[in-house]
C-alpha cells in the first residue's frame, strides 16, 4: 500500500528530515494495517538519523512509539478488529521459535528481533519504515491493545520510554518499600520515576544540580541526590538496591556504584556505546552488579500498558505537528523537552510527500 510520512534521506545529509512517500508491503493473513494517530520522538530517532552508531541505511523513516486505529486485518488474525486502538514498539517480528522468544523475551531473540525501522521483513527482506507515517502493517503478535481509560494521545512513549525503564523495575522486583534511585530527568528518567513510585518504591531522583528538585517531587519522587554534593553522595553511601542510569552519553559510573547496598544494581538502559573507566574496588567489596537491560518482550509491554492503565501512569508530552519535526529534533539535543515530543499525525498531509 501507499503511504506517506517524513523520512532522512540523504546519507550525507539527513537532516533536516523531508517529506517522503514510498510503499508498505501488502498485508499478510496474520497482519493488521493500522492508521497511525500519534507517534512519539525518541532520542534514539535522531541517533538513527544522524548514522550516531554507524547502523542507518537510508531512506530511514524513524518512529518506533506508535499508536493508531486497525483499519484492515488478514483473514487468520483473531486478537484485533477494525476499530480497536492498538499501539507498537520498538519491534514488529522475531523468529518465535527459540527459547527467549518462547518465554516472551520477544526483544533477545537469539536471531535477533527485527526492530520497528532499519530491520529487515522475515519474509521479504525489504526494510522497515517506522512511525513518522500515515499507516503501518504489522503482524498481530507484536501489536498491543491500548487499554480502555488512556489518554490515547499521550500513550506512545510508554512503547519505548516506558517498558525501557518498566522492564528493569519488574526484572529486579521493584515493589513497596525498594529504594530506588534514577539518574537523568529526561525522557526515560521521568518515566522510570513515574512507575516506580507507583509500584511503592521511595524513589530519588539524582541530578549534577538542585534545579530539578521541583520537577522530581512532581513526576513523583520522594528526594533528590545532588551528585555534585561529595558530602551528600557520601551520605547516601549503600542507600540503594536499584539505580536506573539514563544518561544517554558516555559518563562516569564511579560515583554511583558506592551508593548501591550491597547485592545492589545499576542498570544502564540510556547510553549505548563507550563508558568511562570504571573501578572495580565498590563491586568486589559490595557485590554489586553493572548490569544492562533493553525493552522488555510483548507480554511484559501488554503488562506494562495495563499497569499504566490501572495505575494512571502517563508521560508528560508536548504534542508537535509532524512539520515541525527538525525544530524538535534540534530542541531534544539541547534536552529542551518536558519531557517527550509526541507528533500528532493527524497534521500530517500527502500533499507533503514527495
Amino acid at each position: 500500500m501507499r503511504t506517506y510520512g517524513f523520512a532522512a534521506t540523504d546519507a550525507d545529509a539527513p537532516l533536516p528530515l523531508k517529506p517522503y512517500s514510498f510503499e508498505r508491503r501488502a498485508p499478510r493473513e496474520n497482519d493488521v494495517v493500522m492508521e497511525i494517530l500519534f507517534c512519539g520522538v525518541c532520542h534514539s530517532d535522531l541517533h538513527w538519523a544522524k548514522n550516531d552508531w554507524g547502523w542507518t541505511s537510508y531512506p530511514a523513516v524513524m518512529g518506533h512509539e506508535i499508536v493508531g486505529r486497525v483499519i484492515e486485518v488478514g483473514t487468520g488474525v483473531t486478537r484485533y478488529k477494525v476499530g480497536d486502538h492498538v499501539a507498537v514498539g520498538c519491534m514488529v517480528d522475531s523468529c518465535q521459535h527459540c527459547d527467549q522468544c518462547r518465554k516472551g523475551e520477544e526483544q533477545l531473540c537469539r536471531e535477533g528481533n527485527t526492530g520497528t525501522y532499519g530491520g529487515a521483513d522475515r519474509v521479504t527482506g525489504e526494510p522497515t519504515k517506522g512511525g513518522y507515517s500515515k499507516h503501518l502493517v504489522v503482524r498481530e503478535e507484536f501489536a498491543l491493545r491500548v487499554p480502555d481509560g488512556l489518554d490515547v494521545s499521550r500513550v506512545a512513549p510508554l512503547l519505548c520510554a516506558g517498558i525501557t525503564t518498566y522492564s528493569p523495575l519488574r526484572t529486579w522486583q521493584v515493589g513497596l518499600g525498594s529504594r530506588v534511585g534514577v539518574i537523568g530527568l529526561g525522557g526515560l528518567g521521568h518515566m522510570a520515576v513515574k512507575l516506580a513510585s507507583a509500584m511503592g518504591a521511595h524513589v530519588t531522583v539524582m541530578s549534577r544540580t538542585a534545579d530539578k528538585e521541583a520537577d522530581a517531587h512532581a513526576l513523583g519522587a520522594d528526594a533528590l541526590l545532588i551528585s555534585a554534593d561529595e558530602s551528600a553522595m557520601a551520605s547516601a553511601a549503600s542507600s540503594f538496591d536499584l539505580i536506573i542510569d539514563t544518561v544517554p552519553v558516555k559518563h562516569d559510573l564511579n560515583p554511583y556504584l558506592p551508593l548501591l547496598d550491597v547485592d545492589g544494581t545499576l542498570v544502564i538502559v540510556g547510553q549505548i556505546g563507550p563508558m568511562a573507566e570504571t573501578n572495580t574496588v565498590p563491586l568486589l567489596l559490595g557485590r554489586r552488579r553493572i548490569a544492562g537491560s533493553p525493552i522488555g518482550g510483548i507480554r511484559q509491554t501488554q503488562e506494562m500498558l495495563d499497569f499504566c492503565a490501572k495505575k494512571n501512569v502517563l508521560p508528560d508530552v508536548e504534542m508537535i505537528r509532524m512539520d515541525q519535526i527538525n525544530e524538535a529534533y534540534e530542541r531534544m539535543e539541547r534536552s529542551d523537552v518536558r519531557y517527550r515530543f509526541v507528533i500528532d499525525m493527524a497534521s500530517l498531509k500527502p500533499a507533503e510527500a514527495a
